[in-house]
């Protein structure tokens, strides 16, 4: 196994980006550095157990390697998700798209926000990486609405008290479906090397649940994952160019 760096090289570290002898800045400095090296822990052990989940592997079976109880395990990689998301290394348009989903729910009387409701809020934002491939590939707001029409009909104005309740309280009613992307885009902006997450990321943690309703979608519109990522790169390429 790797070593990680020592405590002295981890020391030497935090007075150098410190920048100052006074050791409230350091002391504020070190408190930045290790949250920021937790955050990125927990991100990539979720990542691998993502992919221990895709592989069909359970949670008895996650939980025995990470020596904890199935109960301890599910808390942590699933249901904390559910609740309330990390979004702190989100990018601002896709907080944005996170933020929409809920009035998407709410504009179709749903008391749950899916992921055919995070799908229709990249249309809010139109600049974003996400919408100009869904865009590219003929995938129009119009064409998604009409599909969730079908899929997940709009619910009935009488439920507007319920659904505003739901839709108010202080954990998003996200579905697990959502849970899981959302969780999933932080793995797949890992995976890139990217310390962001971004509007790209959600789209391409989409195909992490083929029985998702979104990832539904989009591939009946033409936009498998191996077409995604294909249009990704390209748009990452492009990024590259104009930056030199």
């Amino acid at each position: 196994m790797t070593p990680g760096p020592d405590l002295q090289q981890l020391i030497n570290t935090i007075k150098t980006d410190a920048g100052s002898e006074d050791e409230l800045e350091q002391l504020a400095t070190a408190s930045a550095t290790i949250n920021d090296m937790t955050s990125t822990s927990d991100a990539a052990l979720g990542f691998f157990v993502d992919r221990a989940r895709g592989a069909g592997k359970s949670w008895l079976e996650i939980s025995a390697v990470l020596g904890v109880s199935k109960q301890a395990a599910h808390k942590r990689f699933a249901d904390s998700w559910s609740a309330r998301p990390g979004f702190r290394r989100y990018t601002a348009r896709t907080k944005a798209v996170v933020d929409a989903a809920k009035d998407v729910a709410r504009s179709r009387h749903h008391a749950f926000i899916g992921t055919e409701h995070l799908l229709l809020a990249f249309f809010t934002q139109p600049e974003a990486l996400a919408t100009k491939v869904l865009l590219a590939h003929n995938i129009t707001e119009e064409s998604v609405r009409v599909a969730m029409d079908i899929k997940s009909p709009a619910g009935s104005p009488d439920d507007a008290e319920t659904v505003e309740k739901a839709l108010d309280d202080d954990n998003p009613p996200y579905t697990r479906r959502t849970a899981h992307v959302l969780q999933g885009a932080v793995n797949e902006a890992l995976t890139l090397g990217h310390n962001y997450v971004g509007t790209e990321h959600l789209l391409l943690a989409f195909y992490r649940d083929s029985a998702g309703m979104a990832t539904q979608i989009l591939q009946e519109q033409g936009l498998d994952e191996n077409t995604a990522w294909t249009a990704m790169r390209a748009l990452f390429e492009e990024l590259t160019k104009a930056k030199k």
